[in-house]
């Protein structure tokens, strides 16, 4: 038998049960895929309120080293504060990996509760710049020092007057930065075989920031004249743009007509909740965190620290996260049969809480039952 390590983090607040739900899930997905040749391992680690408490570290190095050496690893959610407290360990995590990329496809299943008439057409994927923007974190307190002398620079160097008592941020976005993620999509998007990609932008009002970012993707769109049209050529991808505010208008009223979003950082943490909120929530919206030398999978939600320990929580977006880490593993079989047991899973009306107060007359199931209707499927061999 081939024993395959994969390094995971079980995450905060509902991060365990969901864990816990999932496990046994992921482990059998690689058997029956593989004939029961293959065999996952876990590696436990650390990170976010867990490690803090156990170790007085939010990220240990251990952990950081750990991925680095497996180039693979899975997590559940960790805790971020609002307002004070420490910064995300999420993006300290995806910055400390230079993790670039982060793709997180939206795709109806039958049997989801969705707002829209025609959920089907709703297949989309948005790519998301990962390491800059106002991610990069580069903000100073109302009345801090900083504050106060970066103010007194931009007044007195810059001719721009701000009041006295202004919080600060920069939003870095570089031709680097920009030009190797979008490079990364291309590639990706031809690989795939998908039609098209939409640069997602507010460039009309911020215009050295997200106005670049959309310049600078369209020169390197054009290095791909092969594969790329702007004119919507037929057998080529087709490659575009439109104004954020208008974007999220758009994959409301004709989610069919897009296909990849191409993001700054902010755009597309917004967009990526507003179209899981088509399919059913963020309960089922995996996600994945990639760069040239790892990559981490992880669910879009947070921790729901207060359904912890409650059996409650929806497992499906760190399940449909595992099937990505398949696929980018080479086990696209293990990915294809995990997803089909959750269609059908779902397709059945055996749903978590989430999704059973969106449906008429469905009784919910808790998260262990659920992923143990999963596990059911898989053991009956469902390909499609």
């Amino acid at each position: 038998m081939d024993y395959i390590e994969i390094p995971y983090i079980e995450g905060d607040g509902a991060g365990e049960d969901i864990w816990h739900a999932s496990r046994e899930v992921l482990e059998e997905s690689v058997l029956k895929a593989c004939d029961g040749a293959k065999k996952l391992v876990w590696i436990p680690l650390l990170a976010g309120q867990k490690a803090f408490d156990r170790a007085g570290n939010l990220l240990p190095e251990e952990t950081v080293e750990t991925v680095k050496h497996h180039k693979v690893a899975i997590k559940g959610p960790l805790t971020t504060p609002i307002g004070g407290g420490f910064r995300s360990v999420n993006v300290h995590l995806r910055q400390a990996l230079d993790l670039y990329v982060c793709l997180r496809p939206v795709r109806y299943f039958p049997g989801l509760p969705s707002p829209l008439k025609r959920p089907e057409q709703v297949d989309l994927i948005i790519c998301r710049e990962n390491t800059e923007d106002l991610y990069k974190g580069i903000e100073w307190k109302e009345g801090s020092n900083e504050a106060f002398a970066l103010l007194t620079f931009l007044k007195e160097k810059m001719g721009v007057a701000l009041a006295d008592d202004a919080g600060l941020g920069v939003k870095p976005i570089s031709r680097t930065g920009t030009a190797r993620f979008t490079r990364w999509v291309i590639e990706y998007a031809i690989k795939n075989r998908r039609r098209s990609i939409t640069v997602v932008h507010k460039g009309n009002i911020m215009k050295y920031t997200e106005g670049a970012f959309r310049e600078w993707s369209y020169e390197v769109a054009r290095e791909f004249e092969e594969y790329v049209s702007f004119e919507s050529e037929e057998g080529k991808i087709s490659f575009n743009d439109r104004i954020a505010d208008n974007m999220f208008m758009q994959v409301i009223l004709k989610p069919q007509d897009y296909d990849i979003l191409l993001c700054p950082n902010l755009n597309g943490d917004y967009l990526s909740d507003a179209c899981a909120g088509l399919i059913g929530g963020l309960g089922v919206a995996p996600g994945a965190n990639i760069g040239d030398n790892a990559a981490i999978f992880e669910p879009t939600h947070g921790s729901a620290p207060m359904y912890a320990g409650k059996d409650l929580s929806n497992p499906t977006s760190f399940l449909l996260s595992g099937a990505m880490m398949f696929r980018h593993m080479g086990l696209d079989r293990a990915g294809q049969r995990l997803e089909s047991a959750i269609e059908d899973t779902i397709s059945r009306k055996i749903v978590t809480y989430d999704l059973a107060r969106q449906m008429d007359g469905v009784t919910p199931v808790k998260c262990s039952v659920f992923a143990e209707e999963i596990k059911k499927r898989l053991a009956q061999g469902t390909d499609t």
